[in-house]
């Protein structure tokens, strides 16, 4: 294991303010940490990276008293403590912000910031004190326009991450654990978010931060911990002085190729697959047309709330278009996701743990979920040849684990996202709508993806991908069409615009 301080007297002199020593977590058939060290100090940033399926999130779990390790022990300023259960976690000042958010969408925003400590008096709940508390909160997270009294539902996936993190903030923690803060969040937003963090700092507070955004580590981080096959492979690495390709090698145990697949080009020829015209969605977008030929990937471009997954969703049937057209393969497609569906076209959405998946059925039938009417006989579903055709996409894709009998809970993120594009593979789709395919996605997975994505188009399917990351955009599309206020505001080969132009229209709303 490498073990190694980054330069400085005065911060090499800091006393740790936690430590987890030989943390073990063992659960029936399965050791998914076997001996973790982590330690982390006040007032700094300390990054933990590894693969999906590493550790990270049982880890954090063991930490907020989610989950009970089998061994080892947790310590706060030098004293080992119990962590029973999160409410105990809290208690000790230790508040986690996860990537799945766990905001309750029934109550509101100031219901949801102080539940489980609600301010009260005489047993008499202070509601007014609540709201004006959440206020001055959301004030200092720079989103004073976020009401205490709207209902958390309505709120987009970045507002109900702004609320997970008022209410860590609520309770005065010592350590605040990020799991992928930024993954839902727009360029603008991941700056305050990166000032949130730096003020928190400033106060002494220790910052656990999990992202597989390397440049983003870079940006805020102080030290590294790694973690591989639930073992730590290196901790207390200089952010400044640990080059990227190291890490990767700590990460996946091998050097991964981070350049996106070659583009062959689309042949003038190809016949167009998706044809949108002029399609809108009430005040959400208006007037968005696009083509997509097959064998070709278009990209969309725009920030968080620009409109650009809801095109997709209407494209696919899950929003009905107030004007404009959809056609596939030249036909007009009416009646929702049902006609879409059956005419070959296929989503991964955004949320897939909430939008995707059947996180408690198997991994067979998560897969074979879109084609149950080919898999089935006289009415009756036959299993055995869901999962022959599960364990076919399974291998091809090399989905770890390999059963296709495990629940789809028990999958990393980018297992899961394999899963969900396996589900389409299965269907045989003629048009893949793709929204952010490589959210919490580790490097290694992401390199994975981006193949398969690319393998897609080559056999024939038309490919729209929407993506927060704009070198994703422009490394894996053929085509960019830049979504800004819900309007398309440029349309171009992606050879043809750089990074710089793209977030200039997308701030700006026009081609600079």
């Amino acid at each position: 294991m490498v073990d190694v301080d980054p330069p400085g007297a005065e911060q090499q002199a800091q006393q740790p303010l936690l430590q987890m020593r030989g943390i073990v977590k063992e659960f029936p058939g399965a050791r998914a940490l076997d001996g973790v060290d982590l330690e982390v100090r006040p007032g700094e940033v300390h990054c933990l990276l590894g693969q999906n399926g590493a550790g990270k999130s049982t880890l954090i779990k063991v930490l907020a008293g989610a989950h009970q390790p089998t061994a080892g022990e947790v310590l706060l300023d030098g004293e080992p403590v119990t962590i029973p259960d999160p409410v105990a976690a809290l208690g000790l000042g230790i508040a986690t912000i996860y990537q799945e958010l766990d905001v309750v969408d029934g109550l509101t925003v100031a219901e949801n910031i102080y539940l489980g400590h609600e301010l009260a008096r005489g047993g008499v709940t202070r509601r007014s004190d609540a709201a004006r508390n959440t206020r001055e909160i959301l004030k200092r997270l720079g989103h004073p326009e976020i009401s205490p009294h709207r209902e958390v539902g309505s709120l987009p996936a970045a507002g109900k991450q702004i609320v997970s993190l008022a209410r860590a903030l609520s309770r005065d923690a010592r350590v605040v654990v990020m799991d992928e803060p930024s993954a839902v969040l727009d360029s603008e937003e991941v700056e305050n978010l990166h000032r949130i963090v730096r003020e928190l700092t400033a106060d002494g507070v220790a910052v656990i931060y999990i992202s597989h955004r390397l440049e983003e580590i870079r940006q805020l981080g102080h030290r590294i911990t790694v973690i591989k096959d639930g073992r730590t492979v290196a901790t207390s690495l200089s952010v400044a002085d640990t080059p990227t390709d190291d890490l990767i090698k700590l990460m996946t145990g091998r050097a991964v190729e981070y350049s996106f697949p070659k583009r062959p080009g689309v042949p003038e020829a190809a016949a167009p697959v998706l044809e949108v015209t002029d399609l809108g969605l009430g005040d959400v977008f208006k007037d968005v047309s696009l083509t997509v030929r097959a064998g070709e990937i278009v990209g969309l471009a725009g920030l968080v709330g620009s409109g650009r997954s809801e095109i997709l969703e209407t494209i696919y049937g899950a929003r009905r278009a107030t004007s404009g057209t959809v056609r596939l393969g030249g036909k007009r497609l009416r009646g929702g996701v049902d006609a879409a569906v059956a005419a070959g076209m296929g989503l991964c959405p955004e949320e897939r743990k909430s939008q995707g998946l059947l996180l408690d059925e198997p991994v067979y039938r998560n897969i074979t979920l879109s084609t149950f009417a080919r898999l089935a006989h006289s009415g009756w579903l036959d299993e055995k040849a869901e999962r022959a055709a599960a364990q076919e996409q399974v291998e091809a894709l090399d989905l770890r684990p390999a059963s296709v009998d495990r629940d789809a809970r028990t999958l990393s993120g980018g297992n899961q996202q394999k899963a969900l594009l396996a589900r389409w593979l299965v269907h045989g789709c003629r048009v893949l709508l793709l929204d952010e395919p490589t959210r919490g996605v580790d490097v290694g997975a992401r390199s994975e993806i981006y193949n398969l994505i690319r393998r897609l188009a080559d056999d024939g399917a038309a490919v729209i991908v929407v993506s927060s990351e704009i070198p994703e955009v422009l490394g894996l599309a053929d085509r960019v069409l830049v979504i800004s206020d819900g309007r398309a505001v440029h349309d171009s080969p992606a050879d043809d615009i750089d990074e710089h132009a793209v977030l200039d229209m997308v701030m700006e709303g026009s081609v600079p």
